[in-house]
C-alpha cells in the first residue's frame, strides 16, 4: 500500500507563500510521475501540477502557472510544492499523488491551505 505524508499547510494572507512537502514510501519513488491535487471547500478534486521521473518535465493547471513550482528530491523520496502569490481561491486541502494529470492515486490525508486576511 502506497503511503504519503503531506505537510506545510497553514493559514496565510493573500499574496503570501507556503511550501508543501510530501514524504512518500512503499513504491519506487524515483521512477514515478508525481502530482499535487487539491479539493476546495464544497468542490471535487482538482489536479494542480505534475512532475516527471527525474524532474525534467513539469506541468501546471492554468490558474497556478507562474505562481506555483513543483519539485522533487528522489534521495529523500519527497515531493514539494512552492506556492507564491497565494489567492483566496487557492484555499483547499492539498494532496500528493502518484501519477500524472489524467490518472493519479491519492494515499494520504492531505494538508490544509487557507488563504485569508
Amino acid at each position: 500500500q502506497l503511503h504519503f505524508v503531506e505537510s506545510g499547510g497553514g493559514l496565510v494572507q493573500p499574496g503570501g507563500s507556503l511550501r508543501l512537502s510530501c514524504v512518500a514510501s512503499r513504491f519506487t519513488f524515483s521512477s514515478s510521475s508525481l502530482s499535487w491535487v487539491r479539493r476546495a471547500p464544497g468542490q471535487g478534486l482538482e489536479w494542480v501540477s505534475q512532475i516527471s521521473p527525474g524532474g525534467d518535465s513539469t506541468d501546471y493547471t492554468a490558474s497556478v502557472k507562474g505562481r506555483f513550482t513543483i519539485s522533487r528530491d528522489d534521495a529523500k523520496s519527497t515531493l514539494y510544492l512552492q506556492m507564491n502569490s497565494l489567492r483566496s481561491e487557492d484555499t483547499a486541502q492539498y494532496f500528493c499523488a502518484k501519477g500524472s494529470k489524467n490518472a493519479w492515486d491519492i494515499h494520504g490525508q492531505g494538508t490544509q491551505v487557507t488563504v485569508s486576511s
